[in-house]
C-alpha cells in the first residue's frame, strides 16, 4: 500500500509539469508565472515549484528581468527528437501496407507544409504502375487530394493566408503541360472545392496531378483535432469508376482514423 502512494502522488504534478509546458509552448512569447497560474487553474505555490524544477533540467528559460518563463532548449531537444524518429512514417507504413492489401491499390501519406504536401510514405500495390507521389516528392496542396483533405480541416484564417491571390495557386501547365479543364485558380474556386470536401467526408482529384489517374484522401487528425497527415490512395481511372470512389474513401477513412488513434496514444 506505502509503496504505491507516492506514485499516486506524482501523477497530478506530473500532469500538472505537463500542462505548463504545452501552455508556454503555444504562447508567442515567455509569460509571468501569474500568467500561468490563473490560466491552469493551479496554486501558484504549485507552478512556481515546477517552473522550478524544469528550469533546472533546461526545459524552462526564466528571464529575470521581465520576470517571465519560457520553453527551454530541453523542450527543444524533445521535438527535435520526435522529427528524427519519424513517427509518422513509422506508425503509418504499416496501416497503409495494410489498406493496400485490402484494396488492391496504391496508398501513400503526406503533410501539409506550406501551400505543398510533402510524401513521407508510398506502399505500391503489386502491378501498378509507379507515381509521381514518391518519398521525399513536394506538390501544390490544391492539385492533391491529399492536399486538399488536409486544407479543408484548417480555419478560414489560415486558408486565406495561405492563398492571398491567384499567384498562389500553381498550376499543371506552369512546368510545360497545358493547364486543364477546371482547374482551381481562385480562393473562390478553392473554397467551393473544400466546401464539398467537409460535405462528403473525403477529396478526391480526377487526373490534376497525373493524366488518366485519380485519388481519394481523407486527414488524419491528432488529440487536439488538427490535422496531422493526409492517407490517399490513387489508382487508374479506367478501372475505378466513380460511383466506386465512397468505398475506396471508406477504407481510407478507417486507415486514418487508425493513424489518428496511434500517434495521440491511443489503442484501438
Amino acid at each position: 500500500m506505502s509503496a504505491e502512494a507516492p506514485g499516486k502522488a506524482d501523477v497530478p504534478a506530473a500532469r500538472h509539469t505537463l500542462q505548463i509546458l504545452s501552455y508556454l509552448a503555444g504562447q508567442r512569447g515567455p509569460v509571468p508565472a501569474s500568467t500561468l497560474a490563473q490560466a491552469l487553474g493551479l496554486p501558484r505555490s504549485t507552478v512556481y515549484r515546477l517552473l522550478g524544477v524544469l528550469q533546472e533540467l533546461g526545459f524552462v528559460l526564466h528571464f529575470p528581468e521581465a520576470r517571465r518563463y519560457g520553453i527551454g532548449l530541453a523542450a527543444f531537444e524533445l521535438s527535435s527528437g520526435f522529427a528524427r524518429q519519424e513517427p509518422l512514417a513509422r506508425l503509418g507504413r504499416p496501416i497503409l501496407a495494410s489498406l493496400v492489401d485490402k484494396i488492391g491499390e496504391s496508398a501513400h501519406l503526406a503533410v501539409l507544409h506550406g501551400r505543398d504536401v510533402i510524401y513521407l510514405v508510398e506502399e505500391r500495390a503489386p502491378r501498378r504502375p509507379a507515381l509521381v507521389t514518391d518519398v521525399g516528392v513536394r506538390l501544390p496542396s490544391h492539385l492533391t487530394a491529399s492536399g486538399r483533405a488536409l486544407l479543408a480541416t484548417l480555419p478560414l484564417s489560415q486558408l486565406r493566408a495561405l492563398f492571398p491571390d491567384r499567384s498562389a495557386f500553381v498550376q499543371r501547365g506552369d512546368d510545360g503541360n497545358a493547364p486543364l479543364p477546371g482547374s482551381v485558380t481562385s480562393y473562390r474556386e478553392l473554397s467551393r472545392l473544400l466546401a464539398e470536401v467537409r460535405a462528403q467526408g473525403y477529396a478526391a482529384e480526377d487526373g490534376d496531378v497525373t493524366a488518366g489517374m485519380a485519388s481519394v484522401a481523407v486527414a488524419v487528425r491528432d488529440h487536439s483535432g488538427w490535422p496531422a497527415a493526409g492517407i490517399a490512395v490513387t489508382f487508374a481511372r479506367s478501372s475505378v469508376p466513380p460511383e466506386r470512389w465512397p468505398e475506396i474513401a471508406a477504407a481510407v477513412e478507417h486507415a486514418a482514423a487508425e493513424l489518428g488513434r496511434r500517434i495521440s496514444g491511443r489503442t484501438g
